[in-house]
């Protein structure tokens, strides 16, 4: 990880998969979290490259200010765009540029492949009541929500983009296997997770995950999911289509039951709308 710029100590002569800028008046809110955990190992091991900048270095006077109040008035202060532009022109970051804020496009794992396979991207994090529009209007590229609720400031959310993209660089999550595996990866739900005991205070673990087949547990996790987002996201089931011939089958054959709010494929409600063939009486039998 780098900070305005400095190269890593022990930096590998290897290109990174994934290379992230972010600028923001709190580089060690985002510094101190990328040090760690997966982030740390990733970056240590050259896979992922976060640099992180201070948006300050644009200020001219003694305080370094970045705010200023508000045209019009109004309570707080908002992200001025001479020292914003400023510190972009002189940091030249990855572009695309996204500008975190609740206008922007909802973050969801769509979005996080589309950056995924950019390879190279740029945050900048708004703070106070937001920013000068005209920082929006004429700086970045895009801007990007994590949804329909206000942060204090952009470093959360952009800490939420690195981490759920970095995730998707091979060699970043231990078990390759995991990230395509999880929730919203398949516009479904995961299946419930469970370890040992067998059985904690009564309580115990579905007999299927214990009986080595895996076959069957295979089957009885995309069941699982499938009745996991019904009845906990049905907007994401209505998204692919409605279920699926199979998927009917399948949850059925699982015990989950089905009502009339089951979102269901065209081709599956058609078939179940359809009424029975009367046999034609005109017609004389003709034995086979």
């Amino acid at each position: 990880m780098t900070a305005d710029g400095d190269s890593p100590p022990g930096r590998r002569a290897v290109a990174s998969a994934l290379r992230v800028e972010v600028l923001t008046i709190f580089p060690e809110l985002v510094s101190s979290y990328c040090a760690g955990s997966i982030f740390g190992r990733a970056i240590r091991a050259g896979t992922v490259e976060v640099t992180v900048h201070d948006l300050r270095i644009g200020a001219t006077d003694p305080h370094r200010s970045v705010d200023d109040a508000p045209f019009g008035g109004g309570a707080g202060m908002v992200l001025a765009p001479g020292p914003v532009f400023a510190a972009v022109e002189a940091i030249a970051p990855l572009r695309p540029l996204y500008l975190l804020s609740p206008a922007g496009r909802r973050l969801d794992q769509g979005l996080v492949e589309e950056l995924q396979t950019k390879g190279e991207f740029s945050l900048l994090c708004g703070r106070y009541e937001g920013v000068d529009q005209r920082i929006a209007d004429h700086l970045v590229d895009g801007e990007i929500s994590l949804g329909d609720f206000v942060l204090a400031g952009g470093e959360l959310a952009a800490l939420a983009v690195v981490e759920a993209v970095a995730r998707l660089v091979p060699g970043v999550v231990g078990n390759s296997a995991s990230p395509a595996e999880e929730s919203f990866t398949t516009g479904l739900l995961e299946y419930p997770q469970y370890t040992r005991p067998a059985v904690f205070r009564g309580w115990g673990v579905p007999e299927v995950l214990r009986g080595g087949d895996h076959a069957a547990v295979a089957a009885w996790r995309r069941a699982a999911a499938l009745a996991r987002t019904i009845e906990r996201r049905p907007d994401l089931i209505e998204a692919r289509g409605g279920l699926d011939e199979d998927e009917v089958r399948l949850l059925t054959e699982h015990g989950y039951p089905l009502d009339a709010a089951t979102p269901l494929a065209t081709s599956v409600r058609a078939r179940r709308r359809a009424p029975a063939k009367e046999p034609d009486h005109d017609e004389p039998h003709r034995p086979r």
